[in-house]
């Protein structure tokens, strides 16, 4: 099987995982559930698989690459608000995009009780994070292994996920979107105050 192949199925699994993790809770789900669910053998599930848990790897690694796509794409001469309000008035509005997010959002709010999730949630942040050193250390044109360069990254990706945390479960509650105000330009703003304004505004090109 092609690598390309074996990621899309991978995410498929990841998907259909999500899915049933949050509509019957993760103890309650079993393998042969995921693999059902997209029409393989759970002996083919566990090739992909370690475990059920960590089927919602995919899901969370996708969103963080994302994350760290958007970010690398910063121009210089533009503020992080601006950059990032572009980049989601810009972005795919389809169904199975949605799915995504969804599956995202409520995959974050499980992490909150699920230690296995949890891990996963925790390791998709812990890549932004080494990411985001290469992408401060370049707009600040310092070093990346310059500690203050690291404490940046660092701070910025707290940020991130606590944001995060706090809209997907302000979200799941059933809140509003339009009273949740503007997230990107929350995180946008904590980035700024975390790292003493060192990130957030636009640099020479």
């Amino acid at each position: 099987m092609g690598e390309q192949r074996r990621e899309r199925m991978r995410l498929e699994i990841s998907r259909e995982a999500a899915r049933l993790f949050w509509e019957q809770g993760v103890t309650a789900t079993t393998g042969e559930q995921i693999a059902d669910a997209v029409g393989i053998s759970v002996r083919t599930l566990w090739r992909y698989f370690r475990n059920k848990e960590s089927c919602v790897e995919p899901v969370l690694a996708q969103d963080a690459e994302e994350c760290v796509a958007v970010l690398r794409r910063w121009p210089r001469e533009v503020s992080l608000e601006d950059h990032l309000v572009e980049w989601a008035t810009n972005r795919s509005k389809d169904p199975d995009q949605q799915s995504y997010d969804d599956a995202v959002i409520k995959m974050t709010v499980l992490a909150e009780k699920e230690p296995d999730l949890r891990t996963a949630w925790l390791m998709a942040h812990d890549q932004i994070e080494r990411d985001l050193v290469e992408i401060i250390a370049d707009r600040l044109r310092r070093p990346a292994d310059d500690i203050q360069v690291r404490l940046h990254a660092a701070a910025a990706t707290a940020v991130l996920r606590v944001i995060s945390e706090d809209v997907s479960a302000a979200l799941m509650a059933g809140a509003d979107r339009a009273s949740i105000g503007n997230p990107l330009k929350h995180m946008a703003h904590a980035v700024r105050v975390a790292t003493g304004g060192a990130v957030g505004n636009p640099v020479d090109p």
